[in-house]
């Protein structure tokens, strides 16, 4: 009886740790799936955003080189405006022709009827108003064809047979270097409307054909040579030299003095005219930094 009670009360004891054993793996097993579940996802709300695109600007097929209305009349001044900068390249390069024929008093003829139409397309854009930055530019380029080459080829014509060539070529290349920075500077300057920065490079190569032109036989070579330098120079300079606007303005028996000279003497008026017109950029810039 003791002996059957003690296998009683070990099989009660196994099956009670059985049921332990099974009771802490299930515990167990019920902290991990509680450790181990994988949370909710996070649920987040998506607002779609309308994307904008810009609409590019289709790029026009031809730019305009006459702003404004193009109506017949508009397009006839334009086309007017335009053939006299060309008709000064034609006859900038009928310049350099004929002085490489040795015609040099007709290229410097040419010359100044350049300084002619140079003068009158400008006239004209603005009392038609059409001017515009094409008409700038063709202006500038042609220009640079009539007194940036044809008159320092007209120069060095001239001079060939009084100086030596070498002499002649330095002068002539000063010209045509000077009147390239010069009508560069022109281009992105600001604009003043009393006085040029500088000689004009119309004014400069009117000065040189008429000196071509009247023949100034009585003066040394290298005068000629170092006046041409000269002029070349006051093209790059930043003294202030007068519009016509303001020189015509000046007292009237002032204006007399010109004239009468070129009746008595006409080389030497010129030559004084020309000196006296040079020497009034410095003049007038000493008297701006005294003030």
């Amino acid at each position: 009886m003791r002996r059957g009670g003690s296998l009683a009360r070990q099989a009660l004891m196994v099956r009670v740790g059985r049921r332990s054993a099974d009771t802490g793996r299930a515990a167990t097993a019920t902290r991990a799936e509680v450790l181990y579940t994988p949370a909710e996802p996070v649920r987040t709300l998506v607002v779609p955003v309308p994307v904008t695109v810009a609409a590019s600007e289709p790029e026009p097929d031809s730019i305009s080189l006459l702003p404004g209305e193009h109506t017949l009349s508009r397009k006839a001044s334009f086309a007017l405006v335009n053939a006299c900068t060309l008709s000064s390249l034609g006859l900038g390069l009928l310049a350099i022709f004929l002085a490489m024929d040795g015609d040099v008093r007709i290229a410097a003829a040419c010359l100044v009827a350049c300084v002619v139409f140079d003068g009158l397309d400008g006239a004209l854009a603005r009392k038609l108003g059409v001017s515009s930055p094409f008409g700038a530019q063709m202006d500038s380029l042609a220009d640079m064809c009539s007194f940036g080459l044809a008159a320092p080829v007209v120069v060095y014509a001239s001079l060939a047979d009084s100086v030596p060539p070498v002499a002649a070529g330095i002068a002539s290349a000063f010209v045509a270097g000077c009147a390239a920075i010069r009508l560069a500077r022109f281009n992105v300057s600001p604009k003043d409307g009393r006085f040029f920065s500088g000689v004009p490079t119309t004014m400069a190569a009117a000065v040189l054909a008429l000196t071509v032109l009247i023949g100034l036989d009585e003066l040394p070579g290298m005068a000629l040579v170092g006046g041409v330098t000269l002029l070349a120079f006051a093209m790059v300079s930043s003294f202030p030299y007068a519009k016509l606007a303001r020189i015509v303005k000046l007292p009237p028996w002032l204006l007399l003095l010109p004239v009468v000279g070129a009746l008595i003497e006409p080389r030497m008026a010129f030559v004084l005219i020309v000196a006296t017109y040079l020497a009034s950029g410095p003049v007038l810039w000493m008297r701006d930094k005294r003030v």
